[in-house]
C-alpha cells in the first residue's frame, strides 16, 4: 500500500464516530436505527445480541452498534465500550414506571465505567407521540431529573432529545449534535 493510500485511509478513519446504542428492552433502539438507515421502522423484532450499522452523516461515518436491552444481555454491554465516542441511551417516554431501573442501569453499567471517561452521551426520549402535547415537557423534565446526568457529566458532553423513532422526528437534530460535539473530539 502506497503512502497516499495510507494517508487517505487515515483521513477516512478520522471521520469515523463509534456509537453504542443502549437502553432497556422495548425502548425503540432498532426502530430508530431502521429509520435512520432508510429501512422500514415498523418491521422490528427484539434484538438478540447486537447489530452493526454504518450511517453516513454530514461527512462522518457513524458506526452504530445496536445492543439488545433485555436484562439477560445487559451484563455484556461492557464488552462494547472499547474505543467508543458516543453512547446513545434510548428511553421509552411512556415507561416512567421504569425510571429507577433506567437510572440504575445507566449509572452502574454505563456512566461509572472507566472505559467511558470522555465519552459523549445522548439520551433519546423515544415514543414522544404517546405522551399528550401538554405533558411532553413534564415527561422530559421527569426523565432528566431521574437520570441526574448533570451530576455525572459535563454539560458539553451530553444532550437529551425528544424523538419519534418510527417517523424520524427529532433524529436529525440528535445526529447533528453527535457529529458537532463528538466528531471534533476524534
Amino acid at each position: 500500500m502506497g503512502l497516499l493510500a495510507i494517508i487517505r485511509k487515515q483521513k477516512m478513519k478520522d471521520q469515523e464516530v463509534r456509537v453504542l446504542l443502549l437502553g432497556l428492552d422495548s425502548a425503540g433502539k432498532t426502530t430508530i436505527i431502521n429509520n435512520l438507515m432508510g429501512k422500514d421502522p415498523m418491521k422490528v423484532s427484539p434484538t438478540m445480541g447486537f447489530q452493526i450499522n454504518t450511517l453516513p452523516w454530514k461527512g462522518y461515518s457513524l458506526n452504530i452498534w445496536d445492543i439488545g436491552g433485555q436484562s439477560s444481555l445487559r451484563s455484556f454491554w461492557g464488552n462494547y465500550f472499547d474505543r467508543l465516542d458516543v453512547v446513545v441511551w434510548v428511553v421509552d417516554a411512556v415507561s416512567t414506571l421504569k425510571l429507577e431501573e433506567l437510572y440504575l442501569e445507566l449509572r452502574e453499567k454505563v456512566i461509572k465505567q472507566d472505559q467511558l471517561q470522555g465519552t459523549c452521551f445522548v439520551v433519546l426520549v423515544n415514543k414522544i407521540d404517546l405522551v399528550s402535547e401538554n405533558d411532553r415537557d413534564a415527561v422530559a423534565s421527569e426523565i432528566k431529573k431521574a437520570l441526574l446526568l448533570e451530576h455525572e457529566l459535563s454539560a458539553t458532553r451530553y444532550t437529551i432529545r425528544a424523538v419519534l423513532g418510527y417517523t424520524g422526528e427529532g433524529l436529525p437534530g440528535a445526529m447533528d449534535w453527535i457529529v458537532e460535539n463528538c466528531g471534533n473530539l476524534l
